[in-house]
């Protein structure tokens, strides 16, 4: 369970977050979605523990632990999870030896031990089939020379191996064509179970088609200012936001 309250975050002295509370069940899947500057981005970035975000009160709970004081790779151990909305290139970093580097320090920190080479590929040979990623894509640099299909694709494989806790997605969609966005969505709801629970962050409709939410919140001014079911996304499709765009954060 994700538990936030009363967050306030400032970046580079601007007021983003204004006293956000939310609160994200075990095995839910929760959307949030609202017009741009209404501060979507920067929760995702604040819960995954970017240094350059000034956090001035408030508590992000994971499990009952307050993670705030927690570096990203300790949060990371604890099962989170960020599906970027642009996935960086990294070059000069094999991705097989990215996953597996990272899937070894998610087993230590679980004091379990170092996944054997052969059944390490085993996984992602089983992984990236469902997704469409081919070897070549398997033996170049991380996110190097990628399509932006590609590289979401890339992201949704290591949640796959990872199996977090708890998973963000950041504008999923945002550059996939229809037949990736499909794929994506596909290896997302493989994932969905009591153990896990999901927080999509988008725009749009289309996506939530893909990858039904339990819940949906509404974000705009730094903070949650409406939440409801399912429908309330299609509402959202059909009036847009402008009632809640005055006064948008960034």
């Amino acid at each position: 369970m994700l538990e936030i309250e009363n967050l306030h975050v400032r970046v580079a002295g601007k007021k983003i977050l204004d006293g956000l509370n939310l609160t994200v069940e075990d095995g839910q899947v929760a959307a949030i979605m609202g017009p741009n500057g209404s501060g979507k981005s920067t929760l995702s970035y604040v819960v995954a523990g970017r240094a350059d975000y000034e956090v001035e009160q408030g508590s992000i709970k994971l499990d009952g632990a307050d993670i705030l004081e927690m570096s990203p790779a300790e949060r990371a151990a604890r099962g989170l999870f960020l599906v970027f909305q642009y996935p960086l290139e990294i070059p000069g970093v094999a991705t097989m030896t990215f996953l597996k580097a990272a899937l070894n320090a998610q087993r230590k920190a679980r004091g379990e031990a170092e996944l054997p080479t052969l059944e390490f590929m085993k996984q992602v040979r089983a992984a990236a089939a469902k997704l469409n990623i081919s070897q070549d894509m398997l033996k170049r640099p991380v996110n190097v020379g990628f399509s932006g299909g590609e590289k979401k694709r890339m992201e949704v494989l290591q949640m796959a191996l990872l199996e977090p806790r708890f998973a963000i997605l950041d504008e999923m969609d945002s550059g996939l064509d229809i037949d990736a966005l499909k794929t994506c969505a596909e290896g997302v709801n493989a994932l969905r179970g009591e153990g896990r629970s999901l927080l999509v962050i988008t725009h749009y409709q289309r996506l939530l088609n893909f990858i039904p939410p339990d819940v949906v919140h509404v974000m705009s001014r730094g903070k949650i200012v409406r939440s409801g079911g399912p429908d309330l996304a299609l509402a959202l499709e059909a009036t847009g936001y402008a009632d809640y765009t005055e006064g948008a954060a960034a």
